[in-house]
């Protein structure tokens, strides 16, 4: 398996023949998002920092709510939890996905803002979590703190932070972001040496949780 990360919570996922793209996002995010085709797309959240499906090639199958999906030999599970709540306004439906790729499991938490229940994680059903993409930038995701706290919920062995602080970034809401160095200090570990991609199988991961640096593909 190789794992590209185009910022934000823009993932792509190849294993197997299949590639899986996981939240595109639009121009007025002021990210370059290369020419990427895929066979599976996911829209965790829709607004712009997640839902530009336009801007993606190929004939995927998109997938924007929960449920199980099967496509192209890889088992998707996605459950319903939110963006970070606020009484001024309702509350913004959020969906995390897990990937099955045979022996491998690789959970997406998109633009997650608040700490899933006990039900919402037994909603999704998935065993031993391998991978798992958590948004640690704070604003109305997930902040430092709470990544820490719903990392302990799934135990995953790989962790591989995203939505935070990048000098690209020009959306407004950007500027609200922390940088990635905040959740490293709450999480009480070194920053690892970042990687251009992330290439793995079920033999050389960890045994103990660790976290995987991804720099910035354009």
């Amino acid at each position: 398996m190789d794992i590209t990360w185009y910022g934000l919570s823009c993932f792509r996922i190849r294993e197997a023949g299949v590639t899986v793209l996981c939240d595109p996002y639009e121009r007025t995010a002021g990210l370059q998002l290369p020419k990427l085709r895929a066979d599976i797309l996911t829209i965790s959240h829709d607004q712009p920092g997640h839902n530009g499906v336009e801007r993606v090639g190929g004939e995927p199958k998109v997938i924007r709510g929960p449920g199980e999906y099967e496509v192209s030999n890889v088992f998707i599970t996605g459950a319903t939890t939110y963006h970070r709540r606020r009484k001024d306004l309702p509350s913004e439906r959020n969906v995390i996905f897990f990937f099955e790729f045979g022996d491998l499991t690789v959970g997406h938490l998109g633009d997650l803002g608040e700490i899933p229940t006990q039900s919402e994680i037994e909603e999704l059903n998935v065993g031993e979590v391998d991978v798992l993409f958590v948004p640690v930038g704070g604003g109305d995701t997930l902040d430092p703190t709470r990544a820490v706290e719903v990392i302990g919920l799934f135990d995953p062995r790989l962790v591989i932070p995203m939505h935070y602080q990048q000098p690209e970034l020009s959306a407004s809401w950007a500027a609200n972001l922390e940088p990635v160095d905040k959740f490293l200090r709450e999480l009480g570990v070194s920053a690892p040496e970042p990687q251009e991609m992330v290439k793995l199988t079920k033999s050389s991961l960890p045994e103990e949780t660790q976290v995987a640096l991804l720099t910035l593909s354009q």
